[in-house]
């Protein structure tokens, strides 16, 4: 049971490692998603502001992770 418990939890680890991260991204995804839906923002321009988002998110994870 112990293995069966060990590698769940290493195949989840792979698709979550940071909790905060993945919140992060779905938070910026939601916003996002809702200015687009509601201030008729532009998928063009989201699609940029979900990258430039996702590099910022990604590089604070990495830097936060690297002081730890």
């Amino acid at each position: 049971m112990s293995l069966i418990r060990s590698i769940l939890s290493e195949a989840l680890g792979l698709f979550i490692d940071d909790g905060s991260l993945a919140l992060q991204i779905a938070a910026l995804i939601t916003f996002l998603t809702a200015l687009v839906h509601l201030a008729s923002l532009g998928p063009l321009i989201a699609a940029l502001l979900l990258l430039a988002g996702c590099g910022i998110i990604l590089v604070t994870s990495v830097l936060r992770r690297a002081r730890r």
